[in-house]
């Protein structure tokens, strides 16, 4: 079986499971991974993430197996939801637009 036909072959709970042993380092039925096996799961995970969980993550694997990041300038814009030159408001400081106190 090719890697690609082993992917296409994982469900989504298959792949839940996956990731459960990657995280607690054993499998549903409590044996403990081996070195190998953590290491061949964690890049099962990978690959199958970067195939069919598209993420907006800015460190990620992209689907081309190439490794995705974004400018700190590209994360504030998707933080602050708008773009650089977007306005929010704008106001005029003129002092005749106030009124005295009367202080």
């Amino acid at each position: 079986m090719q890697f690609d036909e082993l992917l296409a072959s994982i469900t989504p709970d298959t792949f839940e499971r996956l990731v459960a042993a990657v995280e607690t380092g054993r499998w549903p039925d409590g044996v403990k991974l081996t070195d190998e096996q953590r290491e061949n799961t964690i890049q099962l995970v990978m690959a199958y993430q970067a195939k069919y969980c598209p993420s907006d993550e800015p460190f990620r694997v992209g689907a081309d197996g190439l490794l995705v990041t974004r400018s700190k300038q590209e994360m504030r814009q998707q933080v602050s939801g708008r773009e650089p030159d977007q306005r929010i408001a704008t106001f005029e400081l003129n002092e005749s637009n106030h009124e005295d106190s009367g202080a």
